[in-house]
């Protein structure tokens, strides 16, 4: 795949930066290259803390909706909550059941089974909770365009208090495209008209959060409670991939704080479940460790039993709970590597790659599809959306890449769809099996994407000879996570290194070591998790069979590459090493 490697070259005053922070210039350009331009801006980055996070009276309606669900409350009316089935969705509903309880309110929940209901707040639903003598209902990282069962559910008189935080529907009418919202008495979700909260991009677990801080005040609940709320706010924050800037950043770095010292069973089994080290544990566990297991409960069973989990007050069931998800984790991730694998095979298949792809996989489990399509798109840089069969027709789950707006692209096609929702990076869908094909061809007549859009764009931070990394540059760089999108893991530059030796590591067979030595004759080692046949393919192509054997063997070859890397220590038997994690290569 082609990439666009450009080296970022911001300018400010460096040594002022070292002084006023105490750090070394390799950071201070980090933080220039962060957009960070005052002194207030970088002391709020480096050392995150409460009082960084802004008012939640300031997301729009978040305090209207608290005082009517503090009057609810207060009259003795029963609650529902109705979430989503992925980790953003049983945050929210963590949150919101933790804390109404805590208030006094008679409340129970309802999460969608992903095959029987399908994503958010249906018709089905609410004529459960009408049965039930529910008679209000709250919405948590869904509910927005759910125009009909909101409808019939204020016709039952239920009140509807709706958070969510995905795109507002654009529906088509005859002045053109127009936004349009359900009527619930009242709603919260940044991404309406007179929003006034400073960062729209939160997740729907933050939007619950905000309410519930308001709803605290305004009963008088302890702020013990709602700090205990963090580390779930937190994760859904990592894994529902919103941008780490900002509050979401701050967040996040609490969350991750308060994780690693957290009491509770559920996480706490979670935790040991998958034998990660408290000291150790970063958004990166959140996101692809913790967060997948939970996922998986709501991909391949039922998303209530991983909040099951995290609301267990028994040390015994939850250590029982975490070890079932974690297992169900492991079988997502073969169904996972397996789905991927077909995927590849079709792309690969076409004469040309086009610019937006859609891979249908008739057997592939649905809940997989938006995993599988978020490793084609890494794959191949191509907006990627995955369809397989389901229960009337076909669903897909689509992810994007900058440029493309994912959930606008398919407003464009919606004639074809029969449900449709999500955001400029990811969307689900639904549509009849005979429209794929059309709906295939479509959406590439319509891409508007340029072959510079299409090509990966790798920002380099600093070129920096690995002689200069120190063991200080290193534990600095720790001052600058969490890292996920819009706070992206510094990336360093060598060039012209030269290969010695390389080395198949890990019981899968699946970490290349390699001896290296760069242009000053400095001697290292650098370590690549990426796909070893891809770049033995790419050795043996630029350099000869004979020069990939050779490097193997250890003995003298001919290989030189230009490499991206992130720097780290490795520590062995109380001996400390620096090592470089490759990103990317070019020959």
């Amino acid at each position: 795949m082609k990439q666009n490697w450009t080296v970022k070259n911001k300018k400010d005053d460096f040594e002022q930066i070292c002084r006023e922070h105490g750090i070394t210039e390799v950071t201070a350009r980090l933080l220039v290259n962060r957009g960070l331009s005052t002194k207030q801006e970088r002391d709020a980055y480096l050392h995150p803390s409460f009082s960084c996070l802004p008012s939640p009276k300031l997301l729009k309606n978040a305090e209207a909706a608290a005082d009517m669900i503090a009057e609810q409350i207060q009259a003795g009316k029963r609650f529902r909550i109705i979430g989503d089935y992925d980790v953003d969705g049983i945050m929210s509903v963590y949150i919101l059941y933790r804390c109404l309880t805590a208030a006094g309110a008679r409340v129970d929940y309802r999460i969608p089974d992903r095959i029987r209901d399908g994503y958010g707040l249906n018709s089905d639903m609410v004529q459960e909770a009408i049965e039930a003598g529910i008679e209000v209902i709250v919405t948590c990282d869904n509910g927005i365009a759910a125009m009909e069962p909101i409808r019939l559910a204020k016709e039952a008189g239920i009140i509807v208090v709706l958070t969510d935080h995905h795109e507002i529907p654009l529906v088509e009418t005859e002045y053109g495209m127009e936004k349009r919202m359900p009527e619930a008495d009242i709603i919260v979700n940044p991404k309406q008209e007179g929003e006034t909260t400073p960062m729209t991009g939160i997740c729907g677990a933050v939007v619950a959060y905000k309410v519930m801080l308001c709803l605290a005040e305004r009963m008088g609940l302890p702020m013990t409670l709602l700090r205990q709320m963090i580390p779930y706010a937190a994760m859904a924050t990592v894994c529902d991939v919103m941008e780490l800037r900002g509050e979401n950043r701050t967040l996040v770095a609490l969350g991750i704080q308060m994780l690693r010292e957290c009491s509770d069973y559920g996480l706490n089994a979670l935790i040991d479940e998958n034998q990660i080290k408290r000291e150790n544990l970063c958004a990166y566990h959140m996101g692809f460790v913790l967060g997948p297991c939970l996922n998986a409960s709501g991909r391949l069973d039922v998303a209530v039993k991983g909040l099951r989990l995290l609301l267990s007050d028994n040390p015994a069931e939850a250590a029982v709970l975490a070890k079932e998800i974690t297992e169900l984790n492991q079988t997502r991730k073969d169904m996972t590597a397996k789905g991927v694998e077909e995927a590849k095979k079709q792309v690969l298949a076409q004469e040309t790659i086009p610019p937006v792809l859609v891979v249908y996989l008739p057997e592939c489990h649905e809940s997989l599809a938006g995993i599988i399509a978020g490793r084609i798109r890494e794959k191949f840089y191509r907006p990627t959306i995955i369809l397989t069969d389901a229960e009337e027709g076909c669903k897909g789950s689509g992810r994007s890449i900058d440029g493309y707006h994912m959930y606008e692209a398919l407003c464009e096609v919606q004639d074809l769809l029969t449900k449709f929702g999500g955001h400029p990076k990811a969307a689900g869908l639904s549509l009849p099996k005979e429209n794929v094909e059309l709906f295939q061809k479509r959406l590439v007549e319509n891409c508007r994407l340029t072959e510079e859009e299409l090509t990966e764009k790798v920002s380099i931070d600093v070129v920096l000879p690995f002689g200069l990394v120190t063991e200080q540059v290193i534990e600095e760089l720790a001052l600058l996570e969490p890292f996920g999108i819009g706070n992206e893991k510094p990336l360093f530059a060598e060039r012209k290194l030269k290969l010695q030796r390389a080395r198949v590591l890990g019981k899968n067979a699946n970490v290349l070591k390699l001896d290296a030595e760069n242009e000053y004759g400095r001697q290292f080692e650098v370590m690549y998790f990426g796909d070893i046949q891809e770049f033995e393919q790419d050795m043996e192509s630029a350099f000869g069979k004979d020069a990939l054997n050779r490097l193997y063997q250890g003995r003298e070859n001919d290989i030189r590459i230009n490499m991206i890397y992130y720097p780290e220590k490795n520590e062995f038997r109380d001996k400390v090493t620096l090592q470089a994690v490759m990103q990317y290569y070019k020959v």
